[in-house]
């Protein structure tokens, strides 16, 4: 033990895979340094006083729509990260959805740095493929890229060049994208809905209540999303990608995924909405505000989202956190079929899964795993997702025996006043902190990072080229 500790962490029940334990954490030069015997003598400059709290790995959520810099009124770079760490996420994925789409590395070096003066928690940036000729594929590489994304569905309407690159419904477009990413050794996220199938719903539905949240499920069924990721998993299989199929919301879907298991290296998440709420009740008491793509579903789906999160089948659990204003929300009440989709979630992650502790659903070493361990492990991280010597100190403290409850218009990110789902939902457990590179940056209800605090991460391992 040699020289003093920067920050000792004191009383804490310490969380990972393998299970809980007493512990007190010795922080040095931002990494875990040591894990002493609680109380144990220590030379420190400086205690955090963790008595009652669990230490978990700092959550990364690998999955969030900023929007920035192109939609300032929707949510900055500092309102967002300060809701990430708030809500004890101490890094973030950023999706390539701005004005224009992040989709070469010229456009990944800009944003980044536009996110390197300003953020408040760790980041990393997601490609679009754009071009997927080698020289464009590997430019994004080198620019840092944590992983590429793409859609199967059409672009929207109105919004091409915030997803060019990006929306590629052909198949086999799909399947040379998966093939070019995969040469990259970088994972391939995709939004796995049928484009044709959409479209075959779509006009199924004319003459239907755009009121109604009914209209919006019978517009996007089950069958468009578990057919997307049957063909993409059966794609993979020839082009060999680190597939990664975002926000999976149905049982349907969850037997493609059992069905395929072993066949490629894929992996899959869900969301906080898609495990909380149903397409009926919840939905339509939101109104508008309640529109997500894919859509939330019934009862049966939502119960079979936790059984494969429980048995492996999916895991991750992430936010896709988009933020809209209120008044891009209200331009379209009283029409789901035109609604922009998305709703807030950096402040209810790691919220929705302690109270899935409190109800038996998940254990905390389960919650580490899914918000932590996984993630670092997937997208190349190695410093990352485990309270042990030698990692990053990002930590999320959390209270097992407190609450979280959001009225709204009470979130820190600036898509609060269209956080409907969660108004008032009560949640048992709380984040109490949030530490970030050995700091803390979120105590006591209160935000006290220094600006600029959080780093651009990279994969520590990109791959050759080949």
């Amino acid at each position: 033990m040699s020289g003093p500790f920067d920050i000792v962490v004191r009383g804490a029940e310490v969380v990972g895979e393998a299970g809980v334990r007493a512990a007190d954490i010795a922080i040095r030069d931002g990494r875990v340094a040591l894990l002493l015997a609680p109380g144990e003598a220590a030379d420190a400059r400086e205690t955090f006083d963790a008595a009652g709290l669990h230490v978990l790995p700092g959550a990364i959520d690998i999955h969030v729509h900023v929007r920035a810099p192109a939609f300032p009124e929707r949510g900055t770079v500092e309102s967002e990260t300060a809701a990430a760490i708030a809500g004890g996420i101490t890094a973030l994925f950023e999706m390539p959805i701005t004005q224009p789409c992040c989709n070469s590395g010229e456009r990944i070096r800009v944003r980044a740095e536009h996110f390197q003066g300003r953020a408040l928690a760790h980041f990393a940036m997601i490609a679009a493929p754009g071009s997927l000729d080698d020289a464009s594929i590997e430019a994004i590489r080198k620019a840092g890229a944590i992983a590429f994304k793409i859609f199967t569905t059409a672009m929207p309407a109105g919004r091409e060049t915030e997803f060019a690159g990006l929306a590629r419904p052909d198949e086999g477009e799909e399947f040379e994208a998966l093939r070019a990413c995969a040469r990259t050794g970088l994972p391939v996220i995709v939004h796995a809905e049928s484009a044709q199938l959409l479209d075959h719903f779509a006009a199924a539905a004319q003459g239907l209540d755009p009121q109604s949240a009914a209209t919006h499920e019978r517009m996007r069924p089950a069958l468009c999303e578990s057919v997307a990721v049957a063909r993409l998993l059966a794609m993979n299989m020839e082009a060999g990608a680190k597939l990664h199929i975002a926000h999976v919301t149905s049982a349907a879907t969850v037997r493609v995924l059992r069905a395929f298991r072993g066949t490629s290296d894929f992996t899959a998440e869900t969301c906080p909405h898609y495990l909380l709420f149903t397409g009926g009740e919840d939905v339509a008491r939101a109104g508008v505000f309640g529109r997500v793509n894919p859509p939330i579903r019934g009862p049966s789906d939502r119960a079979a989202l936790w059984e494969a999160l429980a048995d492996g089948t999916i895991g991750f659990v992430t936010t896709d956190h988009a933020a809209f204003s209120l008044a891009d929300k209200e331009r379209a009440n009283g029409d789901f079929t035109s609604a922009p989709p998305g709703t807030p979630g950096l402040e209810i992650l790691v919220p929705t899964l302690l109270d899935a502790v409190a109800e038996g659903r998940l254990s905390l070493p389960d919650v580490a795993r899914l918000l932590s361990a996984e993630p670092a492990r997937r997208f190349a991280l190695p410093t990352k997702g485990r309270v042990e010597p030698g990692f990053d100190a990002d930590l999320t403290l959390v209270d097992l025996a407190g609450e979280t409850r959001f009225p709204l218009g009470a979130m820190r990110t600036k898509a609060r006043d269209v956080a409907h789902l969660y108004a008032d939902r009560r949640f048992r457990g709380r984040v109490a902190a949030t530490f970030l590179a050995g700091r803390p940056v979120y105590a006591a209800g209160e935000l006290c990072a220094a600006p600029a605090s959080g780093q651009y991460l990279t994969p520590d391992h990109q791959g050759a080229f080949r």
